[in-house]
């Protein structure tokens, strides 16, 4: 008997013992990140039956349990991940928000400048200083066009940079998690045993990865864990782990892209794979925000220089000259896909003809073997090049597209209308004498006319830049008739007069057109008015004007672009344009803000309910130090008990 309550004083020790270790690694790694507390499951051991009853034999470990709930880590990780994207998102897009609304450095104050200093021109136009400042105010807004675009491009390369380096941690927590997959199915057993630590360990890989991208986790064979990133990309399957390589878009060399490694081959995967964590956030921000307001920003300034250089184009300068271009318009990008097939000739050409029909989307030019289909990315809507071979360029959205040559299935091309209109808006005119300030024709009529029609100062649209449709030698239109009629208009003109919004068009050589008080009249894109009451035989005079110094009427049509709503189908003026980016860009960093400040509340709300379940207490394992220590006493004093006895059965012997 003594030595059977040897044996149950020895497995109370033992257990004692056990539990002691236990307690003692908690309390030690109570502190480590994702460290789970553990605790040892006891059972009573076999009991004999010695006819009288059953006497127990102790107790023995079972189990050394691990503290975790899969449930509960799961909704951690989804909370982290959400965190750590809307984090990544944030860093970036408040840099973006703070380029755009700066008083000082932002666009705004520079557009003003600008029309302000063109608008002082047409006040005084044969003022050389107020000449020079047109063309100093210019230079700068063409500085703070082109230094926005700058810092928007460094923040891109800086996504790119992050991108790669990302790339790189994903990797290699995915190798560590293979292989701590691979040691822990060695090393789980039948009996249930399992290395807690090494779990604990491939626990927080799987954490910190999680906070790079989303993770999905599921169970398999042997307490291996296969991973899974973003849409459901596998990243660790078993003690294989699947690398990510960081390469650039087959259509786009200056854009990072993250493609799956398979056979020695990347196979470049879509953005929208990477969800979540910050590798997510960064990808979000990019797509989402970076070419949207690079776009927007491009967008601008080629609405401005286009239409800036339209109407120059219809003034003279101090010489007498026509105006020229007076900006630089920057041109679509067009990006061929790397991958298309070997012999393609397809070409892809873009050009913008309808600066107020541009949007801030990029393109894709696609061929599915039989047809070509131009899908605008920002809303996947496509429009198909028909007919093909095309008769002339297809226009969508204000950009002319020409497609030629042959394809083959599956070969494509990225258009980019707008992302280079602010690096390459630059001044073309850099000499003061050759602003268009003045218009090209003059009107005047004779102190002898008797009656009272006034004839307006005139002024000319694109159509005046036809050949064959300039002036070079004055116009003289007589009233005659009753009712009273226009005649003398160039013989080979149609004349169109437009009433009350309603046109109407006399084919070239009608010998008299009625004479309408307050109607527009046009040849050859010239445009005049009459008020008053004609008598026959009064006369006007429309001429090639020869002061170009003093005159202001195109200056003042320059100035008026300032407040006429061009871009998105004549809605938006510049000004408001880069107001509604400012407002966009502004509204993403609050609501980025906000949904991660109610994320970090979420996450520590999931993480105080996960820390219940696996963290640490440390003045729990204080007490579990006394039970254990008592228990351990307690053990010891049976055991001596049973030696006692043992002694006392021996001295009986003697």
């Amino acid at each position: 008997m003594s030595g059977n309550l040897l044996n149950i004083g020895k497995t109370g020790l033992f257990a004692a013992q056990v539990g002691l270790s236990t307690t003692g690694h908690n309390i030690a790694n109570a502190n480590v990140a994702g460290y789970s507390r553990q605790t040892i499951i006891q059972s009573s051991g076999i009991a004999q039956n010695y006819g009288y009853g059953f006497v127990g034999s102790g107790t023995e470990v079972e189990q050394i349990k691990r503290y975790s709930d899969s449930f509960l880590n799961g909704q951690v990780r989804s909370a982290q991940t959400q965190v750590s994207s809307l984090d990544a998102f944030y860093s970036q897009i408040s840099q973006v928000d703070n380029l755009l609304s700066d008083s000082t450095s932002g666009l705004s104050p520079a557009l003003q400048d600008f029309f302000k200093g063109v608008q002082d021109m047409a006040s005084n136009p044969s003022s050389a200083a107020s000449r020079q400042a047109v063309l100093s105010n210019g230079e700068s807004l063409v500085a703070r066009f082109q230094g926005i675009d700058d810092r928007l491009s460094e923040i891109r390369q800086g996504v790119n940079s992050e991108i790669t380096a990302k790339v790189g941690v994903i990797n290699s927590y995915a190798q560590q998690i293979g292989q701590l997959n691979d040691k822990i199915a060695q090393l789980t057993t039948g009996s249930g045993a399992e290395p807690n630590d090494l779990m604990d360990a491939r626990d927080q890989l799987i954490a910190d990865l999680n906070k790079e991208v989303k993770t999905t986790v599921t169970r398999g064979n042997n307490n291996s864990l296969t991973v899974a990133i973003g849409s459901g990309q596998p990243l660790v399957v078993g003690n294989k782990a699947f690398e990510l390589a960081a390469t650039t878009s087959p259509t786009d060399l200056s854009r990072v892209q993250v493609g799956l490694v398979t056979a020695g081959k990347v196979t470049v995967l879509p953005d929208s794979t990477f969800s979540g964590g910050e590798l997510g956030g960064l990808m979000e921000f990019r797509s989402g925000t970076l070419d949207r307001t690079q776009n927007s920003l491009g967008r601008v300034a080629i609405s401005l220089a286009e239409t800036f250089n339209a109407q120059h184009r219809l003034g003279i300068d101090a010489a007498g000259n026509p105006g020229g271009d007076f900006f630089t318009v920057g041109a679509p990008v067009v990006g061929r896909n790397i991958n298309n097939a070997v012999g393609s000739t397809t070409d892809v050409k873009a050009a913008i003809v309808d600066p107020a029909a541009l949007t801030q989307s990029d393109y894709s030019v696609s061929y599915d073997g039989s047809n070509y289909t131009v899908t605008r990315l920002s809303d996947k809507k496509p429009f198909p090049i028909t007919p093909f071979p095309q008769t002339g360029p297809q226009t969508i959205d204000g950009v002319a597209f020409t497609v030629t040559g042959s394809a083959s299935a599956g070969d494509s091309f990225l258009v980019r209308p707008t992302i280079n209109g602010a690096s390459d808006f630059s001044m073309k005119v850099n000499e003061r004498n050759s602003i268009a300030a003045a218009a090209p024709i003059s009107t005047s009529m004779p102190l002898s006319n008797k009656g009272t029609v006034t004839i307006s100062e005139g002024n000319v649209d694109a159509s005046y830049l036809t050949p064959g449709n300039a002036l070079t030698a004055p116009v003289n239109l007589t009233v005659g008739g009753t009712p009273a009629g226009l005649s003398g208009f160039p013989a080979g003109q149609a004349v169109t007069v437009t009433t009350n919004g309603v046109p109407t068009t006399y084919p070239a050589g009608t010998p008299s057109i009625p004479f309408t008080a307050g109607a527009n009249y046009n040849f050859g894109g010239v445009n005049l008015k009459f008020a008053g009451t004609p008598v026959a035989g009064d006369t006007f005079t429309v001429a090639p004007n020869n002061n170009g110094t003093a005159d202001n009427r195109n200056a003042r049509l320059l100035g008026n672009l300032q407040t006429k709503p061009i871009l998105d189908g004549g809605k938006a003026t510049y000004q408001s344009a880069y107001a509604e980016l400012v407002s966009f860009v502004g509204n993403k960093t609050r609501e980025t803000q906000v949904n991660s400040q109610a994320g970090d509340t979420l996450l520590k709300q999931v993480t105080a309910a996960q820390q219940d379940v696996s963290g640490v207490n440390l003045d729990e394992e204080a007490t579990n130090l006394l039970k254990y220590q008592q228990a351990y006493q307690a053990a010891g004093k049976v055991m001596q008990m049973a030696s006692t006895l043992f002694d006392t059965i021996l001295s009986i012997g003697r």
